[in-house]
């Protein structure tokens, strides 16, 4: 299996400092970082790592997911998950992780509600980004639509 690559060039000190991520591997973009944004409530048109765990996130819980309701006799037309990734005080100091919420909806032929929500939470629990964050609280909404 292959390896991705992003890097960060960083200038300066944690609060009047500021950054570029890039995405090398994919090359598709790169992305302004900087400590102030990333504790506001208005991200200011820069990216977080907070950020970019809950891409990383959604996207492979995704997969995931799709993956399990054909193994299960499903259909996925269509499949809408966000994620969002908490940052807070570390009460050992500094920031961490307080917590990812995973919420998905879910078009899908020939399962049941019972069956959707067993394999979302199978997803959670098997798809390799929530297996890294195990030392974050993963919690998760799953529901059937249409």
């Amino acid at each position: 299996m292959p390896t991705r690559t992003a890097r960060t060039d960083w200038t300066g000190s944690l609060q009047d400092g500021s950054g570029k991520v890039e995405l090398s591997s994919s090359k598709v973009g790169t992305y302004d970082v900087s400590f102030p944004s990333r504790a506001a409530d208005d991200a200011a048109g820069t990216t977080s790592p907070e950020e970019l765990i809950a891409a990383a996130h959604s996207s492979c819980y995704a997969m995931q997911l799709s993956n399990l309701l054909a193994e299960a006799g499903g259909t996925p037309r269509a499949l809408e998950v966000k994620a969002d990734v908490s940052l807070g005080e570390d009460p050992a100091g500094g920031f961490r992780l307080t917590g990812i919420t995973l919420t998905v909806r879910g078009e899908v032929d020939s399962l049941d509600e019972e069956a959707f929500v067993r394999a979302a939470e199978d997803a959670k629990a098997s798809c390799p980004v929530s297996k890294a964050l195990t030392g974050v609280e993963i919690t998760l909404d799953a529901a059937l639509e249409g």
